[in-house]
């Protein structure tokens, strides 16, 4: 059956691409976060882990080729690994489960190596599924078409890679929404089983889809794996040519040609143009290693940044978003607009050439992104290394107060209700300060601790002056979130203080309430309750990624009077300024991989593509585990230095890349093809003269 002139089997194939790609990219998406925020693990780990897991997926399609064309055909290869698909998506959404191990109810997990264990084995499971069913969707769609159906076949793969960009946009969008929610039986845990869950779902659907359209799919029988034939060629070359190494036999033009004794000349020619190829290939991981780090380090760089755009907050994770949206809008413009025109300037833009320029905007995307870096990072406060300790001051009182500190006899001048900044000491020793308000002046003892942060509030009373030192936070909170806590300025008590829905409990006079987390960005309402009153106020919109301290300075009935102190200030960078960066990748994206698609597609012959597609996704793989080898090994404390030395180590390969292309010479397989073609009919015809001679001979005898 068909539908405007395609077979019907396609909408199926095309729907069941679209789930499995939502499914896949959605995951992805909130991977890295689900390690470092769920799982504990530290930044480099994260990194790694998500980078060893994208490595497998695009290793394993090797296996599903030679399984679907060897042994099952693609039909039950992809229905037996999409069931593996789906085990590991369900098991990924179980592994987030919070309440499965929280048995104290205090909204962490009790026993987090059952998380990991059933993490680790979902990724597994979703490595060997995604990548396993990867070369075989796309080609199984082209099987559905008959030799007259080129047009459609190609239209096809437009609507299929549509299909792939549209599910992983969609759902990069729509999983870090789903994250962000707050869910759970016993506490409230960022939402992690539904954003694993509804790619768990769609992959589910994905599968029941695709077996649907199972009586309408033309299934083609395997018929054994070229990628098979070419190694063995090439094994039996290198073998054959070891085994003739000495100087009594005669040099042969092409080492390949050491292979002719078992195999033909036609599969030698094709194998050489194949190798000739993959030869170039070989600096191109170094261009995925970059591009690949959008999923982790870039979205651990937006963790730190402020994500309110107007009336939206945008999750760090969501910034991924921007190269799928780029990427639709991009290739038509690219295609239509930019390569017409370098064309009209006399220029001859190459692949090659374009692959280069691909790689070299990729190193520049990064010097971006260190560029952005170093503006963080100069926002970033400077805690107490081990030894040290930090105090600030905070004057409640009503003049001005001097605190001089002692040995060093340092004086600073603290206004009333202001405050300073702090300042460092050696905490092995007990630092005295005097306080002196004019009126008088007290001298106080301060017992630091290592490593710790420390407030001392001042206050001058009717009886006297009053201190009090805190302890204060020594980390950014986390995920653009706030952290909060009340001091009591009033001369009575305070019975309860709400913020929202938390709780901080009574406050005596001068007292602190312990800090509480808040959702980044957000006003609340604040009540206060002391014995005479109640006063009600609106919090002041509070950014993202801050500690502040609120003085509560005076309650009535006509509202209360706050005063914010920043203990850490919030993210001030905007994501916003992560965008030059992903568009600069996404050119070269553009430029890069859809060019070195089509460039290996017209440089071999066609029953070769499959080995050049499993040579591209190798290459993929590879950048991946350079990523786990330069960052692990690299050692930098710095992450604007480590974006500057990919954006480096870019460049020199860039360098090499664009020599190995000066030399390239391009070829025309269908030229060579029908050389061999032509050979091929005079040998036939050479060997009939024979035998029709041979016969002729033997009839005269």
């Amino acid at each position: 059956p068909s539908c405007f002139g395609y077979p019907l089997s396609i909408f199926f194939i095309v729907i069941n691409e679209f789930c499995e790609r939502f499914s896949y990219y959605g995951m992805r998406a909130v991977l890295v976060l689900y390690f470092k925020y769920f799982l504990r693990w530290d930044d480099n780990f994260s990194t790694a882990i998500y980078h060893t897991f994208v490595a497998l997926c695009y290793l394993t399609p090797i296996l599903g080729a030679l399984i679907a064309d060897s042994w099952l055909g693609k039909f039950k290869t992809i229905i037996s690994l999409s069931i593996v698909y789906t085990i590991g998506q369900v098991v990924m959404a179980v592994s987030s489960i919070n309440d499965m191990t929280d048995h104290n109810h205090d909204g962490t997990p009790d026993d987090i190596t059952v998380h990991v264990a059933l993490s680790v084995t979902g990724l597994i499971l979703i490595a060997l599924g995604t990548g396993g069913i990867k070369p075989c969707v796309s080609a199984f769609g082209g099987d559905q078409f008959e030799d007259d159906q080129e047009k459609q076949r190609s239209r096809f793969f437009s609507i299929f890679y549509l299909a792939i960009n549209a599910g992983s946009l969609i759902s990069t969008v729509i999983t870090p929404i789903l994250r962000a929610q707050e869910c759970g039986i016993h506490s409230k845990q960022q939402c992690y089983p539904l954003a694993f869950g509804v790619p768990a779902a769609l992959m589910a659907v994905s599968l029941i889809v695709f077996i649907a359209g199972s009586r309408m799919y033309k299934k083609v029988q395997p018929q054994g794996n070229i990628m098979v034939r070419v190694c063995k060629c090439i094994g039996f070359a290198i073998k054959n040519r070891f085994r003739h190494r000495s100087k009594v036999y005669p040099k042969r033009e092409h080492w390949l040609d050491w292979a002719s004794e078992k195999y033909d000349k036609r599969l030698i020619v094709q194998t050489k143009m194949v190798l000739k190829v993959l030869f170039l290939y070989i600096p191109l991981p170094m261009f995925w290693a970059l591009f690949d780090q959008q999923g982790s380090r870039w979205t651990l760089q937006a963790t730190t940044m402020d994500g309110n755009f107007v009336a939206i907050q945008i999750q760090p994770d969501q910034m991924q978003t921007v190269n799928p949206i780029l990427i639709v809008i991009m290739v038509p413009v690219v295609d239509a607009v930019i390569y017409p025109l370098i064309k009209k300037c006399k220029i001859n833009f190459t692949s090659l050439r374009r692959m280069t320029v691909g790689m070299f905007l990729a190193g520049v995307a990064f010097v971006a992104a260190a560029l952005v870096q170093v503006q963080i990072d100069k926002t970033l406060p400077v805690f107490p290394a081990a030894g040290q300790a930090q105090i600030k001051i905070i004057n409640l009182g009503t003049g001005n107060a001097n605190v001089m500190f002692l040995p060093e006899q340092t004086q600073v001048t603290v206004e009333s209700m202001g405050l300073t900044d702090y300042r460092t000491f050696e905490a092995s020793q007990l630092k005295p300060v005097i306080v002196d308000f004019g009126s008088g002046s007290i001298s106080e003892s301060l017992n630091l601790t290592s490593s710790n942060r420390h407030t001392l509030t001042i206050k001058n009373t009717a009886t006297g002056i009053v201190t009090d030192l805190l302890s204060d936070v020594t980390s950014k909170p986390e995920e653009g979130k706030n952290m909060i806590r009340f001091i009591n300025n009033l001369p009575q008590t305070i019975n309860v203080v709400t913020m929202g829905d938390t709780n901080f409990g009574a406050l005596p006079p001068l007292s602190a309430s312990s800090y509480s987390v808040f959702s980044g960005g957000r006003k609340d309402n604040v009540e206060i309750t002391t014995n005479s009153t109640t006063c009600t106020t609106t919090s002041e919109a509070l950014g993202f990624g801050g500690v502040y301290t609120i003085v509560i300075n005076e309650c009535s009935e006509s509202g209360a009077d706050l005063i914010y102190f920043e203990d850490i200030p919030p993210n001030t960078v905007h994501m916003a300024w992560q965008i030059p960066q992903y568009f600069i990748l996404t050119c070269a994206e553009v430029v890069f991989s859809v060019t070195g698609l089509e460039f290996s597609y017209s440089q071999a012959p066609s029953n070769m593509k499959s080995v050049l597609q499993a040579g591209w996704l190798l290459t993929v793989a590879v950048g991946n585990i350079i990523v786990l080898i330069v960052a692990g090994a690299s050692k930098l404390s710095e992450q604007w230095a480590e974006y500057v030395l990919f954006a480096a180590l870019l460049f020199a390969v860039c360098i090499i890349f664009a020599v190995m292309a000066y030399f390239y010479t391009y070829i025309d397989p269908n030229e060579i093809e029908a050389q061999l073609d032509e050979e091929e009919k005079k040998k036939q015809v050479k060997e009939d003269l024979d035998f029709y001679e041979k016969g002729e001979a033997v009839s005269k005898m």
